[in-house]
C-alpha cells in the first residue's frame, strides 16, 4: 500500500500510539488526593491501597477537595516495599503544599529510599526550598531550588521529573526553578518501604551551633499537603502546568499567624493566675497537662505582665503591652561533651515547675524550680551515689509598679564551673523581625552615680570607654514600657559593646530558635526563617554578686516592665541597693532590715494580735532615696489599715496596698505605698478595728 492512504494510515496509527503513550504517562502510579478523609487512613486512588497514617493529623480544605494538615512533628504515611510501584527509569513527583513552618531539616514529601544510597525523594527544607533526589550510577544527585521560593502558610505546586536522558528538573507552579544534569537509570531502592511526611530516622536540624550538643529527633511537615502523585514517566512541563492549575480559585490555606500566648488582653486585677495558655492545637496537643500547668502575673495599671509557660520552659518572659517578649537565661552550666546544661534543654519541662506562693493585693511571689539539663536529658553534676543533681529554686517577688525581684537559690557546692546566671534575651514571634522588637539604640546601661551609656547597631562597632560599675540595663523596645534589670553593687556587666548592624538592618529574624517553643535536642540553631518563635541579643550579661548562709548561696536582681525612663531607673535602683534606714518610733515590734531578695523591710510584732499601730521613720537621703516601699510585718493581721505619710492621710486603693499572708501558725501582713522620696519620711500604720480574725 503507498501513496496518499498509505500515508493517512500511518499519521492515524502514530496518532493513537502517542495518545495511548500520552494516556499511560498521564496517570499516576500514586495518588494520596485526602478527600476521603478517613480516620487514620489515606486511600491510594491509582493503585487501590489503604495506607495507614501514624500519629496526630487533620484534614483542612486544599487545592483539590480536602488536603492533610501533619502536626510537625509525629504524622508519617508509610506503605511496606512490596506494594509500592515499580518504577522503570523516568518518573515524576508532584504535591501541593502550604507550610506554617520550614522543616527544621529536609523532610520527605514523598521518598523510597535506603538513605542517601538508592532511591528517590522529593523533599521541603528548612529555608523555603525544595528538591528531588535520586540515586544513579551509584551516587546520590541532588536538585534543589533557590531558598525562601516556598513561601510560607501559602499554596505552592512543586513537581519534579527525572530523565534518564536529561536529569532533574523542578517545578514550581508551573514553572522550571532548578535544573541538574543527570544520566542514566535510578538505583532504586525496591527493599525500602515508601514514606510520606516524615524522614525515615531521627535527624539533626540544619544549622547547628554545636554537633555534641545535639540529637537527632523526629519531626513531620508542618503544614497541609495535597495531591501526592507519582508518575512513572518523565510528565512535560506542559502538563505540569496543568497539575498547577487548580480547579477552582485557590483559597488561602487555614494556617493563620501563630502568636505565642500571653493572656487577656490589657490591664486586669493585680495578681497571679494559674492558666493553660494556647499556643496553637497542634503544639498543644503534645502536653499531656489539664487546666493549671502556667501562670499569668497581672497588672491593674498597666497592659503588660509577667508569663511563666511551658513554651519557655517556665522561665518568666516579662511582656509589654503590645506584646513584646523580654527573657533571661537560667542558672547555666555547660561542658565539651554535652553543651549546656539549662531550663532551655527541658524541652518537655521534665525538670521544670511553677506554682504560686502568694498573691494577694500588695504583692506576688512565684516559685520556678528546675534542673539545668543537656540535649542529651542528663543533669549537671549528678552524683552516681545519691542520684541527687544540680537544682535551681527561683523565687519572684513582683509588687503592682510592674518590679520585681528574682532570686536564684541553690544548694552551696552543687554549681561549680563554668556557670553563668543571667543572659537577656528578647523574643520574637512567628513573622517578627528584630527591628519590630528592639530599636538601633538597642539598650542603655547606667550605674547608681547616674552616668549611663547607650549601645547601639553599628557598620563598624569600635571599643568605647564605658561608665564604671554597671550595674543598670534597659533595653529599648519599641513599646511604652521597656524592660530593665537592676543588680546589686558588686556586679559586673560583660560584653557592654556595640554590635554590628546586620546588612539589612533589623529587617532580620532572630537569632536562635532552638528556645523557646522548639522541641528539638539542641542548644543552638541559627535562624534561617522567620517562621519559629525566636531569640536573639543576649547581651549585656552580668556577674552578680553570689550570697552564701545556711548552706545555700543566691543572688538578687530587680526586673521590670516599666515606663520609666534611666534616671527613674537610677533613682529605684538606689533605693534597692542602698535602702534607707528604718528605725522604729512605736512599741511592740522589731525590725530586722531591709531584705533586697523580698525589696521589703522585715518586721515582727512582739505578740501575735490583730491591733496596734507601727510607726517608723525612713532616713532617706539622696544616696539612699525611698521608692515605693513595702513591709512584712509578722504575726500582724489587722482587719484594716489606714496610713499616714507625715501625718497626712493617705486612702487605701492604688497607691497603699494590703496583703495577708497566712502561715502555719497564724498570718502575716504584706504592706505596699506607692511613694518616693529624699528625705526622712514617718510612715504610720494604725489597726482601725482590734481582735482576732
Amino acid at each position: 500500500m503507498n501513496g496518499p492512504v498509505s500515508r493517512a494510515l500511518a499519521f492515524i496509527v502514530l496518532a493513537v500510539v502517542s495518545e495511548s503513550l500520552w494516556a499511560a504517562a498521564g496517570k499516576p502510579v500514586l495518588w494520596w488526593n485526602f478527600d476521603a478523609q478517613t480516620a487514620g487512613a489515606v486511600k491510594d486512588a491509582a493503585g487501590d491501597v489503604e495506607d495507614a497514617i501514624e500519629g496526630s493529623f487533620r484534614y483542612m480544605p486544599g487545592p483539590c477537595g480536602s488536603a492533610i494538615k501533619p502536626d510537625g512533628y509525629t504524622t508519617c504515611i508509610q506503605r511496606e516495599a512490596s506494594k509500592a510501584p515499580r518504577l522503570e527509569s523516568a518518573f515524576t513527583v508532584e504535591a501541593w503544599v502550604a507550610q506554617a513552618a520550614y522543616p527544621w531539616n529536609w523532610c520527605p514529601v514523598i521518598a523510597q529510599a535506603d538513605g542517601e544510597n538508592k532511591g528517590y525523594r522529593l523533599a521541603v527544607g528548612p529555608n523555603g526550598d525544595f528538591s528531588l533526589e535520586v540515586a544513579v550510577g551509584g551516587k546520590w544527585h541532588k536538585c534543589v531550588s533557590e531558598k525562601n521560593l516556598l513561601p510560607l502558610r501559602e499554596w505552592t505546586h512543586i513537581a519534579g521529573t527525572y530523565d534518564p536522558e536529561k536529569g532533574i528538573t523542578l517545578f514550581a507552579n508551573g514553572k522550571e526553578v532548578a535544573r541538574l544534569e543527570v544520566k542514566g537509570k535510578p538505583d532504586w531502592a525496591a527493599g525500602a518501604s515508601l514514606r510520606a511526611l516524615m524522614n525515615y530516622e531521627k535527624v539533626k536540624p540544619s544549622n547547628i551551633h554545636r554537633p555534641f550538643g545535639t540529637l537527632p529527633f523526629w519531626f513531620s511537615i508542618d503544614g497541609l499537603v495535597d495531591e501526592i502523585k507519582l508518575y512513572d514517566a518523565a510528565l512535560t512541563s506542559e502538563r505540569i502546568k496543568e497539575e498547577a492549575a487548580p480547579k477552582d480559585k485557590l483559597a488561602s490555606p487555614a494556617l493563620p499567624p501563630r502568636r505565642m500566648p500571653r493572656g487577656p488582653e490589657g490591664p486586669g486585677r493585680f495578681g497571679a493566675y494559674y492558666c493553660n495558655l494556647k499556643y496553637y492545637e497542634e503544639w498543644d496537643n503534645l502536653w499531656p497537662v489539664d487546666e493549671h500547668p502556667d501562670i499569668v502575673v497581672r497588672f491593674d495599671q498597666s497592659a503588660t505582665r509577667v508569663v511563666f509557660w511551658r513554651g519557655t520552659r517556665f522561665s518568666p518572659a516579662w511582656v509589654s503591652e503590645n506584646g513584646l517578649w523580654m527573657a533571661d537565661q537560667s542558672v547555666e552550666a555547660w561542658n565539651k561533651i554535652q553543651g549546656c546544661f539549662e531550663h532551655m534543654q527541658d524541652r518537655r519541662c521534665r525538670y521544670s515547675h511553677v506554682r504560686i506562693i502568694e498573691s494577694n493585693d500588695a504583692r506576688v511571689v512565684v516559685h520556678w524550680r528546675y534542673a539545668p539539663v543537656s540535649a542529651h536529658d542528663e543533669l549537671w553534676k549528678e552524683n552516681e551515689k545519691t542520684t541527687r543533681a544540680l537544682w535551681i529554686d527561683e523565687y519572684y517577688t513582683i509588687y503592682p509598679d510592674q518590679m520585681g525581684v528574682r532570686k536564684p537559690t541553690w544548694k552551696t557546692g552543687t554549681l561549680g564551673g563554668p556557670r553563668q546566671f543571667q543572659e537577656s534575651i528578647p523574643l520574637t514571634d512567628p513573622g517578627q523581625l528584630q527591628g519590630d522588637v528592639i530599636n538601633k539604640d538597642f539598650a542603655t546601661v547606667a550605674n547608681f552615680k547616674g552616668q549611663t551609656a547607650t549601645l547601639s547597631f553599628v557598620a563598624a562597632p569600635q571599643k568605647r570607654q564605658m561608665p564604671a560599675d554597671l550595674t543598670i540595663q534597659r533595653h529599648n523596645f519599641r513599646s511604652k514600657n521597656r524592660p530593665s534589670i537592676i543588680f546589686e553593687p558588686g556586679s559586673k556587666m560583660n560584653y557592654v559593646v556595640d554590635r554590628k548592624m546586620p546588612s539589612r538592618g533589623l529587617d532580620v529574624p532572630g537569632s536562635c530558635n532552638h528556645w523557646p517553643v522548639g522541641l528539638a535536642a539542641c542548644d543552638g540553631r541559627t535562624v534561617q526563617a522567620a517562621d519559629r518563635p525566636t531569640s536573639f541579643l543576649g547581651f549585656p550579661i552580668s556577674s552578680p554578686p553570689v550570697h552564701e548562709k545556711d548552706g545555700r548561696s543566691w543572688w538578687n536582681g530587680l526586673y521590670g516592665m516599666t515606663e520609666m525612663e534611666m534616671d527613674d531607673l537610677v533613682f529605684a535602683g538606689r533605693n534597692w541597693a542602698y535602702a534607707p534606714k528604718a528605725t522604729l518610733k512605736s512599741e511592740g515590734f522589731q525590725c530586722q532590715g531591709y531584705d533586697r531578695a523580698e525589696r521589703a523591710y522585715q518586721l515582727a510584732k512582739d505578740k501575735p494580735s490583730a491591733d496596734g499601730r507601727l510607726e517608723l521613720t525612713l532616713d532617706a537621703s539622696e544616696e539612699s532615696p525611698v521608692f515605693n516601699p513595702a513591709f512584712v510585718v509578722r504575726n500582724w493581721h489587722p482587719r484594716s489599715l489606714t496610713l499616714k505619710l507625715d501625718g497626712k492621710q493617705a486612702p487605701r486603693g492604688g497607691d497603699f496596698r494590703v496583703g495577708a499572708r497566712p502561715t502555719l501558725d497564724g498570718e502575716d501582713v504584706i504592706i505596699w505605698i506607692r511613694t518616693k522620696s529624699t528625705r526622712p519620711l514617718t510612715i504610720e500604720l494604725s489597726a482601725e478595728q482590734a481582735g482576732a480574725r
